[in-house]
């Protein structure tokens, strides 16, 4: 199968995935107001940032050496049993300090908070795994079942009032069918099972040492500035940045798929000492790592108060927020394909160092520009920081590898992203002046596919590399 293809379908399922998170977190904040949905977002960024403690960069070298198909399974089985540790741990803690955890996310959670974390460290595991096998259309076809089930149960709760409760047990719910879904394939998919022995826990812990850092870099870049504005301002004002903040992690997610689907690739070709073909995916990545991104960030800030206006009429003051937030997943986009090339290359070393840099910067960032300008500040100092990292990503992979920055077919999306804004602004002042659709989130639903469709018209027409890359992977055989 096509690269092109496998990241279509993945990026396909992680679309309807979202779509599903979407609609569920629309009802959630139109039926529990900003305030529960602010406490639901601070418990998840524990569960977050704890889940990089449990799996200390193990998901990311099980990964690897899974992909490198030679003794796969003790690769797989060892992961399981460290992690399986990690969690013993991490577990106690929490309910040895529940006092704390409780009072910290204003909600008596510690012990979901136990649970949630164990299905979402075994979800990240199953994920690792079946894309070590290169199975990564597989693994993204979990998402819109995990977050569809998760979603639908949530829904189900808040209509029996179960409200905070309901919220959590659909998510571990979620979770849980794709573990066992995923497990089922794992097992068919390994010819022979092999215990794993010391030097297989070695190269685990050997590449994980480093590569733990991008998990953290992850969390940091998803949930530092919400941990951080715990302490400065309230959970109403939480959820309103957690809804634009998840219409930027929308518009990431193609980025997300390019990565996650090259990976394996990268890592397969990396081990054969083929430099010059990793460069030339590296370079095909970074071409389409902005694909929606950049049309997202014209038309989000153009229609960012009405998009917001679908979560309810308050929401709509996050307007700048969801800008910043927006600029801050692009570059993030263009960052991942930067640190997963490192990590594909057995670079783990360098990876780390990039992660470290915008770890530190984040969190120096946060701290001070919440307190001097509250959300609007956190939105800045996550966009600044991960752009401080994709300058020393480019640095770190230009010493390995002659990188080949593709900038005119950039420079066409953004064309085709100015056309597009020039077609939205005319639109939304006749949808304002003669036509006021209503409801509102129609109108607002209506513009978005216009805006889209004169966007990807746009560069159909411009571009003639897009034009082969769409004719090449029209015909998706699985």
């Amino acid at each position: 199968m096509k690269l092109g293809q496998k990241s279509i379908i993945h990026f396909l399922s992680k679309i309807l995935a979202s779509a599903l998170g979407f609609i569920a977190t629309v009802y959630i904040a139109r039926l529990l107001g900003a305030e529960a949905l602010g406490i639901y977002s601070v418990a998840l960024a524990v569960v977050s940032w704890l889940g990089v403690v449990g799996s200390m960069g193990i998901t990311a070298a099980v990964k690897k050496r899974v992909s490198e198909l030679e003794e796969p399974s003790a690769y797989a089985l060892a992961g399981v049993l460290i992690m399986a540790s990690l969690f013993a741990i991490l577990a106690t803690g929490v309910l040895l300090l529940r006092d704390y955890v409780n009072s910290y996310v204003g909600f008596p959670a510690a012990g979901f908070i136990v649970v949630m974390l164990a299905v979402s460290l075994g979800f990240n595991l199953i994920t690792a795994i079946l894309n070590g096998q290169h199975l990564v259309h597989i693994s993204g076809l979990f998402a819109p079942i995990k977050t569809g089930t998760r979603a639908g149960l949530q829904i189900g709760a808040l209509f029996l009032s179960l409200e905070l409760v309901g919220l959590f047990s659909g998510y571990i719910a979620g979770y849980l069918l794709v573990i066992v879904l995923g497990s089922v394939i794992i097992v068919r998919n390994f010819e022979r099972f092999t215990i794993p022995k010391k030097y297989h826990f070695r190269r685990i812990l050997s590449y994980g040492k480093f590569s733990w850092l991008g998990g953290l870099q992850s969390r940091a870049f998803n949930w530092v500035d919400i941990v951080v504005l715990r302490f400065f301002v309230n959970s109403s004002l939480i959820g309103f940045y957690t809804a634009a903040w998840n219409i930027a992690m929308f518009l990431i997610l193609f980025g997300t798929s390019l990565s996650q689907t090259l990976f394996p690739e990268m890592s397969k070709i990396s081990a054969q000492q083929d430099l010059e073909s990793v460069s030339d995916l590296f370079t095909t990545a970074l071409t389409y790592a902005g694909l929606f991104l950049i049309p997202g960030l014209v038309g989000g800030t153009i229609l960012g108060g009405r998009i917001l206006r679908i979560y309810g009429n308050d929401f709509a003051q996050a307007r700048i927020v969801l800008s910043i937030l927006i600029l801050a997943a692009l570059i993030q986009a263009y960052q991942n394909q930067f640190t997963n090339t490192l990590n594909a290359t057995d670079h783990p070393e360098l990876a780390f160092r990039v992660n470290a840099i915008f770890i530190v910067t984040n969190v120096f960032l946060n701290v001070i520009l919440i307190y001097l300008y509250g959300w609007i500040g956190a939105a800045v100092a996550t966009a600044g920081s991960v752009a401080v990292s994709l300058c020393m990503a480019h640095y770190y992979l230009s010493t390995l590898m002659d990188l080949r920055i593709p900038v005119k077919k950039i420079s066409i999306q953004w064309l085709a992203a100015a056309v597009m804004g020039g077609f939205i602004l005319v639109g939304n002042q006749v949808e304002n002046t003669y036509l006021n659709i209503q409801p509102d989130a129609v109108a607002v639903l209506g513009l978005v596919g216009f805006g889209a469709t004169t966007y990807f018209v746009t560069l159909f027409v411009l571009s003639a590399q897009f034009r082969t890359t769409v004719t090449q992977n029209i015909s998706i055989n699985i």
